[in-house]
């Protein structure tokens, strides 16, 4: 059992430099929780902390309400797995997997129990014998693996430990971690600065942006109802867009005028714009990507929110085709159905999914309504 919380933790370095702000979370009992953001947002230096690598400056962690800021990193229960796998060179796959208990001076027949048990597991028992050096990419990784699951500790802390694979044994080992998570039933803290393994994984997404918490959620609610625009950008693939838009009234109606073209939003999100005095300023209109429509039905169905632009790119994917378009120095990029008929240098119309439109403020870049 492995509850995890975090009170208004930081981590300042010398000369000020501050990593981690007043960072509080609760972690509950077998979540898999997610710690997502760009390079140097402070992600990996929150994992070091619960681990007890790094020391805490402000704040005060505890597991299983106990207070573990003065505990040492080797008392704490937790293991931890790296993006570089750190496996003794001169070791088999069988004594790095094994050298923890043998550490602890666990009995040889237990010790070998264990790392069979692990092994299997992870589906490497026909690697037991090998060195590191004969083993790829992701054969390393699950040795990594093992490490740390066959102590059985209160939690699992793994920093990007995928980011050395390509991209399909990413996608292969995604699916093991799932399994993983699953079938040792056991706290899991896993940091990434991929958001698709933070959408496939998490039960819980953590979204960071220069050493402060952004939103925590599921992955479904951090879509649908990002806080601001930075989550909206950073979750979804390709990204938001976001339109700069003047907030009107023009025939009695809420407008949003925009560079590709005027928007009506729905009388919902006309009226909370009223209502909290965005007419005669400025807003930013957020649409994804998959959320805009070339074809005739949604054209009809959407008049009120159809904006003109220029196809620059073309990209066929398969069952979609990607079209990233600029008009009036505004881009815009649209993920619509392979067959559409739009190639480069067409003038054309999207027409928005309005339930799905987001409204941002400008200056504090915070959601008016989602």
């Amino acid at each position: 059992m492995a509850e995890i919380e975090l009170k208004h933790v930081s981590k300042i370095y010398e000369g000020g430099a501050a990593a981690v702000r007043d960072f509080s979370l609760d972690i509950h009992d077998r979540e898999f929780v997610i710690f997502v953001g760009p390079s140097g947002c402070g992600k990996s230096t929150t994992l070091r902390m619960i681990a007890g690598l790094e020391d805490i400056t402000e704040g005060e962690l505890y597991v299983d309400g106990e207070y573990m800021n003065d505990v040492e990193s080797c008392d704490r229960d937790m293991a931890m797995v790296f993006q570089n796998y750190a496996l003794y060179p001169h070791m088999t796959v069988y004594e790095n997997i094994a050298y923890s208990m043998k550490l602890k001076k666990v009995p040889k027949e237990e010790r070998r129990k264990k790392v069979l048990e692990t092994a299997k597991l992870l589906g490497i028992e026909e690697l037991l014998d090998r060195k590191p050096k004969e083993l790829s990419g992701g054969q390393k990784q699950r040795v990594a693996m093992g490490r740390a699951i066959v102590r059985r500790p209160k939690a699992f802390l793994m920093d990007e430990p995928l980011s050395n694979l390509d991209a399909k044994l990413r996608n292969q080992m995604r699916t093991e971690i799932r399994n993983l998570h699953k079938n040792l039933d056991t706290t899991f803290i896993y940091v990434t600065h991929d958001q698709t393994e933070a959408m496939t994984l998490g039960t819980k997404i953590v979204v960071m942006k220069d050493g402060v918490m952004q939103q925590v959620d599921t992955p479904s609610q951090l879509y649908d109802y990002p806080v601001n625009m930075f989550v909206a950008g950073f979750i979804g693939t390709p990204q938001m867009n976001f339109l700069e838009a003047d907030c009107i009234i023009n025939d009695g109606e809420v407008k949003l005028a925009t560079r590709l073209g005027i928007i009506v939003p729905d009388k919902g999100k006309g009226d909370m714009l009223l209502r909290k005095g965005y007419t005669g300023k400025k807003v930013v209109v957020g649409i994804r990507p998959e959320d805009l429509y070339d074809d005739e039905t949604m054209l009809s169905r959407f008049p009120d929110a159809t904006v003109h632009t220029k196809v620059e790119v073309y990209e066929m994917l398969g069952d979609k085709c990607c079209l990233y378009c600029e008009k009036n120095s505004e881009k815009l990029t649209a993920s619509v159905k392979s067959d559409t008929k739009a190639r480069r240098g067409d003038e054309i119309a999207f027409a928005m999914d309005l339930s799905k439109m987001h409204i941002f403020d400008k200056d504090t870049q915070m959601a008016i309504v989602h």
